[in-house]
């Protein structure tokens, strides 16, 4: 595949190779697609991710592109104080990094905060974006919020000489995995998985509407997992509590109790994922189970799935707050941001989600 945007020249004698990319689970997928490009480009160098606990939990064992993983410090705008417990010190990760790389990446945002962070590891090669406040890498690009985060992200190593290899995120599962997790659930036909979360609550269909979905499959004879962490637990609940008793049986709710490195086989295991835009579900893309997602529409354009034969997706054209009026098509890091959190996506019909199910379960 040829170079994304202006691209540029490989750079020589590159051995270590550092990949800046925090937050969170859907953020780090977005990124591996552009640390296979490196991966392949620079076949003789260790590629080190920099980024949070997230990172080695769903990766390690499950690619070939990543080497090595270094846990980012608590660093303003590069990984917050609150998810950082147990975070090195800066002084104790710049110890083990300064001066190790040959080429550092800058993934992450628009570099106001990740640039200036990057370069003080001293390497010998830079790339990465940068907004109009920001400190520029040796190579870069401006950084424009709507941009897909894949695209972004290859882009970005493009720049280094580095040509998309893929362009959904791979993450490796074994059959024997996915065998083990039916197994464990019990289940003998189809198994559906629901993700009823999202970081951002405007990004969340309320649980009333996936509760409708999992009664359907549930109708239809299929078990349904339901999946998240600890803060997906009440939207759980409340769709337990939405069904009646004589289905919940193939109900399996594992919401809060899953590890996250044993998300990858669950998800892997299901026949279907259902979800709105999170990274559970873009994680699904990554471990190759159809999808459905319900996406607010400005959502799409950085998130969305590239094919249609394996993903389909539902969007809620939103403009304005519902509370306040507030123009939200206008986002990105020199927007204003109202105080209000309504769902932005509870105008997607679940009729709508089940007739793409039913669909895919027939066709994929």
């Amino acid at each position: 595949m040829q170079l994304i945007g202006n691209g540029g020249e490989p750079f020589d004698d590159v051995r270590e190779i550092a990949v800046l990319r925090g937050g969170g689970l859907g953020d780090l997928m977005f990124a591996v697609p552009a640390i296979e490009a490196l991966a392949a480009a620079y076949p003789a160098a260790r590629v080190t991710l920099l980024g949070t606990p997230i990172a080695p939990a769903v990766l390690r064992g499950r690619t070939d592109a990543v080497h090595a993983f270094e846990e980012l410090p608590v660093v303003p705008g590069v990984r917050d104080a609150g998810a950082g417990t147990g975070a090195p010190t800066v002084e104790a990760f710049e110890a083990r990094t300064v001066g190790r790389f040959d080429l550092a990446v800058q993934l992450h945002g628009g570099g106001r905060n990740s640039n200036p962070f990057l370069l003080r590891l001293g390497a010998r090669h830079t790339v990465g974006t940068a907004t109009e406040d920001a400190e520029v890498p040796d190579r870069w690009v401006r950084y424009v919020y709507y941009q897909h985060e894949v695209l972004r992200a290859l882009e970005v190593v493009s720049l280094a000489g580095a040509a998309p290899v893929v362009l959904d995120p791979r993450v490796r599962v074994t059959d024997e995995e996915r065998l083990a997790v039916r197994d464990g659930l019990g289940v003998t036909d189809r198994l559906v998985a629901i993700h009823p979360g999202a970081t951002d609550p405007r990004r969340r269909w309320s649980p009333e509407r996936f509760a409708a979905v999992a009664l359907a499959r549930l109708r239809a004879g299929d078990d349904v997992v339901l999946v998240g962490d600890a803060t997906d637990v009440p939207a759980a609940r409340a769709i337990r509590a939405a069904l009646p008793d004589e289905v919940v049986g193939r109900l399996h709710d594992v919401t809060g109790s899953l590890p996250l490195t044993e998300l990858p086989a669950v998800l892997a295991a299901a026949d279907l994922v259902v979800g709105n835009d999170s990274g559970p579900r873009h994680l699904a893309v990554a471990v190759g189970t159809p999808t459905v997602g319900v996406f607010w529409f400005g959502n799409i354009v950085n998130a969305g799935p590239f094919d249609r034969g394996r993903h389909r997706v539902h969007l809620a054209y939103v403009t304005r707050c519902p509370v306040c009026g507030i123009d939200v098509t206008q986002v990105g890091w020199t927007a204003e941001r109202c105080a209000h959190d309504p769902s932005y996506v509870d105008a997607v019909d679940p009729q709508a989600v089940l007739a793409d199910v039913e669909d895919l379960l027939r066709t994929t």
